[in-house]
């Protein structure tokens, strides 16, 4: 298959999607040999990247399994696109230290975890268009009054993950913060809650979830700094398959389906989508 024909065949599912052409494979949706799309058909099964900590987006409910969240609603509807049913999905946690390798190792097909989309990143992986825009804020005890705007964390100790895009913005925005970086949240809200640190900052839905496990504990301020764009990771040059997903995307913004795995993840915690979500009009 050279080239030009696997270019031309991401065009036309790029065209089918933003068409609204989803659902179960038909005798129309044949595609490239050896791409990434046939090879998924093929084995059956779509392999997300998903983080299994992170309420509203990733989690693994402890009592039966189930990978619950705003990103395994959107990587279901891959999977339907592309197998023709949401159950042909195996997810596999992903943090952020660990993201890129996935990818580049072929352990993932894509990686769908909070994943904001940098220039250093583009450099290792390929990135669909944004399908979600978070804010970065501040998670802090309920009886804290000590910090009521990002810029009060000037001295304190903040906790954030290794290989986010928080930690950047942390230095820049707050550079007297002192860093405690982890591997994941769940160990910032244990440190928090237990006096080691005094606030968690990170993606303003990240620390949305974590609030509602510990309601009487903490509070989130609620005042969000910079703006961040998720995408759906993928393989780097692996054109064809980062068309065909930016195609679905439009599809989703387009006809509901967004709005349904919003409503139905993040909106159950009382957020309105607001600018979080992107402009459905970009194909």
């Amino acid at each position: 298959m050279t080239a030009f024909r696997a270019a031309l065949a991401a065009l036309i599912w790029l065209a089918l999607a933003g068409c609204g052409v989803s659902g179960s494979p038909s005798q129309h949706s044949a595609f490239p040999d050896g791409s990434t799309m046939a090879l998924i058909r093929q084995r059956g099964v779509l392999t997300v990247g998903i983080k299994f900590d992170h309420p509203l987006f990733g989690y693994k409910d402890p009592a039966t399994g189930r990978i619950t969240g705003f990103d395994a609603e959107i990587a279901r509807l891959v999977a339907k696109d592309l197998t023709g049913s949401e159950s042909n999905i195996r997810f596999i946690e992903t943090i952020p230290r660990n993201r890129e390798d996935f990818l580049q190792r072929g352990v993932v097909d894509v990686v769908l975890a909070t994943y904001s989309i940098t220039p250093a990143r583009r450099r290792l992986v390929g990135f669909t268009d944004p399908y979600y825009y978070a804010g970065q804020d501040v998670l802090v005890r309920a009886d804290d009054t000590a910090v009521q705007e990002p810029a009060d964390m000037g001295g304190k100790k903040v906790c954030t993950a290794r290989g986010s895009t928080s930690v950047d913005r942390l230095r820049s925005t707050v550079p007297r913060a002192e860093l405690e970086i982890v591997d994941t949240y769940m160990e910032c809200v244990t440190a928090l809650i237990t006096g080691r640190i005094d606030a968690i900052s990170t993606d303003d839905t990240i620390l949305l979830g974590l609030m509602l496990q510990h309601p009487e504990q903490v509070r989130l301020l609620g005042k969000p700094f910079g703006r961040e764009p998720y995408g759906m990771g993928v393989r780097h040059d692996d054109d064809a398959f980062r068309g065909y997903l930016d195609g679905l995307i439009a599809g989703y913004l387009r006809d509901g389906r967004w709005d349904r795995a919003f409503r139905d993840t993040i909106g159950v915690a009382g957020a309105a989508a607001g600018q979080a979500k992107p402009a459905s009009d970009r194909h």
